[in-house]
């Protein structure tokens, strides 16, 4: 029985999310089929984010156990001879026993992109939410910054479970501008369900205007889901990448945030 680590990406379009659910297609689904068609029934799958429907992934994670005797350098190719179009393996290796795709993670990397002009695309609407209005990236960049620490973010989270801790640490959350593009991502040890994407709503709503930067800091007191903004479209988010063994010290110098790595 070997433990196996994967690299997935996905185009999260046409998927109900990641999970596996009932009458209803998902990234699981798909992975666990083709692993049992080429590698054996996995047992103990797991993943580092469970991505919500259409939201995409470039570095997703997966872990599994199974009997196989394909080599770990064939994995890879074996899964994608089967795997549907969007949806493919990058890497597949064996790991440790103690390995978990989830549990071992140190933080996760999302990226969520904007195009930000008059007029919507016909190229990139699966890939990035629309917005219309020209955005003041200097406010969002100072709301962002107040979010940078270990905070209880229970005002960004859309649902949670009966006493579910609700304290994160925000690592990063670089606003850069590339054009008509305009890229947010952010790392975290873990994300509350529909976090990044709120946080993103807000800090649309900020760089629109409608409310002033200041504002972040109190949204994090209040820890009420109604005063925050609204959940940004599924399309623009992407799980971009996850760390392991190694998280990074993040300082702030002259209003932006600067980092380090270092290994834990």
């Amino acid at each position: 029985m070997l433990r196996v680590k994967a690299i997935v990406e996905y185009d999260g379009t046409d998927f109900a999310g990641f999970q596996r659910q009932r009458h209803a297609r998902t990234v699981q689904e798909a992975l666990e089929e083709a692993i049992a068609k080429r590698l054996g029934p996995p047992q103990h799958f797991a993943c580092a984010g469970r991505t919500d429907a259409g939201v995409h992934a470039l570095g997703q994670v997966i872990s599994f156990d199974c009997e196989t005797r394909v080599p770990s350098e064939r994995m890879a190719l074996a899964l994608n001879s089967v795997l549907p179009p969007d949806v493919r393996v990058k890497q597949a290796e064996e790991v440790d026993s103690s390995f978990h795709a989830r549990y071992s993670a140190s933080s996760r990397v999302y990226l969520y992109v904007i195009l930000n002009r008059n007029t919507p695309s016909a190229l990139l609407h699966r890939y990035s939410a629309f917005c219309s209005t020209p955005l003041d990236v200097e406010a969002m960049r100072k709301a962002a910054e107040c979010l940078l620490g270990e905070h209880d973010f229970a005002s960004f989270a859309n649902a949670l479970l009966p006493d579910e801790p609700t304290a994160r640490e925000l690592m990063a959350c670089h606003i850069r501008r590339r054009g008509e593009l305009l890229t947010i991502r952010l790392e975290a040890n873990a994300f509350l369900r529909g976090m990044v994407r709120t946080i993103v709503g807000t800090l649309i709503e900020v760089g629109r205007g409608k409310r002033s930067w200041q504002e972040m800091a109190c949204l994090l007191a209040a820890r009420d889901r109604r005063l925050a903004g609204p959940t940004a479209p599924a399309q623009g988010l992407f799980l971009l990448h996850v760390r392991y063994g190694q998280r990074k010290r993040y300082g702030r110098q002259k209003g932006k945030d600067s980092c380090e790595e270092y290994g834990e």
